[in-house]
């Protein structure tokens, strides 16, 4: 499973990398925080952070046991999407966690999905290919993976 993901020592890292792990960690902290005041506050550009937050997570070793990830996507306000996309989950032996769906604008509806992987099969890049070959979804991400 993962990969095209490698863990990698914080002392080989590039100071950027470090730097959206902290703006990262100081926008999950702060409810109000504003991402160009943050990213100036720790010293990179806006473009920089947008470049990597979606590929740059820190693990989280409170119980490895647990693994968890979060995928966004849109979907077609369209009759049996979300059902396909849950069943895609479903046959990489998923277990869904939450579904947070917001009300379709412009025939379009953003939704995110937390997933236990622990018990996967196959790896999430697959998973991830796998859910944008379904007509109507569209913007598939992997958010955070844990």
């Amino acid at each position: 499973m993962l990969d095209s993901y490698l863990i990698v020592s914080k002392e080989v890292l590039p100071e950027v990398i470090l730097k959206v792990i902290e703006v990262k960690k100081i926008m999950e902290a702060k409810e109000d925080a504003q991402v160009s005041d943050v990213t100036r506050e720790v010293g990179i550009s806006r473009s920089a952070f947008y470049k990597y937050k979606d590929h740059v997570f820190e693990p989280n070793n409170t119980n490895i046991l647990e693994r968890k990830a979060l995928i966004a996507f849109t979907l077609s306000d369209e009759k049996g999407i979300l059902s396909e996309a849950l069943l895609t989950f479903s046959a990489f032996g998923c277990n869904i966690l939450t579904i947070n769906q917001n009300i379709p604008i412009a025939r379009r509806a953003n939704v995110v999905t937390s997933i236990d992987v622990k018990d996967m099969k196959g790896d999430i890049q697959e998973l991830i290919n796998r859910l944008q070959d379904i007509k109507g979804l569209s913007k598939v991400r992997l958010l955070s993976i844990e």
